[in-house]
């Protein structure tokens, strides 16, 4: 898909990419310049809504304790040394 943009720098977000992405008035884009490549990210207005629900059901808890055990014989080990 293309745009073009106009003497003042500005392009237009095509309709359909707006709305999939819930794009509105307003709204910020961040550009990221890869070198070869800019990358547009939309940035949403509630960014942490957009998180809200994405680990349920991964039992960050229950591997985050696992975890930290696994580093505490971890570190006993290093301290029998």
């Amino acid at each position: 898909m293309q745009t073009t943009v106009s003497k003042r720098g500005q392009t237009a977000v095509p309709a359909n990419i707006r709305q999939k992405y819930k794009i509105t008035a307003q709204g910020k884009l961040e550009w990221i310049d890869e070198g070869e490549v800019i990358t547009v990210i939309p940035i949403p207005k509630d960014i942490i809504s957009v998180y809200r629900g994405k680990s349920k059901g991964q039992k960050l808890v229950e591997r985050l304790l696992k975890e930290r055990k696994r580093e505490r014989k971890l570190e006993r080990k290093l301290d029998e040394r």
